[in-house]
């Protein structure tokens, strides 16, 4: 098999090697088996997980912040333009937010309506109606949708670190196999921020940053690859680990900051000029007031 010759190349195999030839063996075999397919596959599980249904949930993660009363209805948006979104398709990763919804939507802390691509359906169905297409009494008339109280919007930060060999810290012929794993291991780490916009008034009621990491051994990876098991998405990819659960660190934190929320105030009132006052300026503050 070519996946055995190059892990040969790489760990610096060794005639006679019994012990370095048995873990490789094993390791390239454990990608080349088929295996029946399982639900519910626990190594394709992230730090969301399980499911929802309202204000319930089924086999939520037990470390996720939940509310006993929502505090509103919100709407997730993501910047597709801008520069880290970009980075995630490096990854083979895709849009956050079908994995936010279900984090806000487990937490009970919000209603999350929707303002993304099934808006094309909604409009299309209400097109329908006008027509004259759909059945009577279908009841897709004006005033039905729910308005949404906030905007919350994500960001990621991915980075990779070399961490070096580890054949100093294993002895003997398995050392040699482990310090071609090790050659290509790396520190994947992610940083994700939450902000959530008022959206009558344009404020920002709160933004939290939220951190993970784990190891992703590349060499191995790459041996399953070529064995046709590795597959890319949020819940395959090391990459795509990390940063769901820094967005579950960063929606932990959102939760119980607004649990305590208490509006900023401005004297005067927000948005007449403040109390930072310029020469010559027509606000309050300005005329020494």
């Amino acid at each position: 098999m070519q996946a055995v010759s190059e892990l040969k190349s790489r760990s610096g195999w060794q005639a006679g090697g019994r012990t370095a030839s048995a873990l490789g063996v094993a390791l390239v075999l454990a990608g080349c088996m088929a295996t029946a397919p399982s639900i519910g596959d626990s190594r394709a599980r992230t730090a969301a997980t399980g499911a929802t249904a309202g204000s319930t949930s089924e086999n939520a993660n037990p470390a996720m912040e939940r509310c006993t009363e929502s505090l509103g209805t919100v709407a997730l948006v993501e910047d597709q333009g801008s520069s880290w979104y970009s980075d995630l398709r490096t990854h083979n990763l895709q849009s956050t937010i079908p994995v936010l919804r279900m984090l806000v939507q487990q937490s009970n802390c919000f209603v999350v309506v929707e303002r993304g691509v099934a808006m094309r359906n909604m409009r299309q169905e209400r097109g329908l109606q006008d027509s004259g297409e759909l059945r009577e009494n279908s009841n897709f008339g004006k005033g039905q949708m729910v308005a949404a109280d906030f905007t919350m919007s994500p960001s990621v930060t991915i980075s990779a670190k070399d961490t070096g060999g580890v054949s100093g810290l294993v002895g003997g012929r398995v050392g040699s196999v482990l310090s071609a794993v090790g050659g290509s291991m790396k520190y994947n780490e992610a940083s994700t921020m939450l902000t959530l916009i008022d959206n009558r008034s344009g404020v920002q009621l709160a933004a939290a940053e939220g951190s993970s990491g784990n190891m992703d051994f590349g060499l191995l990876a790459g041996v399953y690859r070529n064995a046709a098991v590795g597959v890319g998405a949020y819940g395959k990819t090391p990459q795509g680990k990390v940063v769901v659960a820094a967005f579950a660190d960063s929606y932990n934190q959102m939760v119980r900051a607004v649990r305590n929320y208490k509006a900023q105030e401005v004297r005067g009132g927000l948005g007449t000029g403040g109390r930072l006052g310029v020469q010559g300026g027509s606000t309050p503050a300005s005329k020494g007031r």
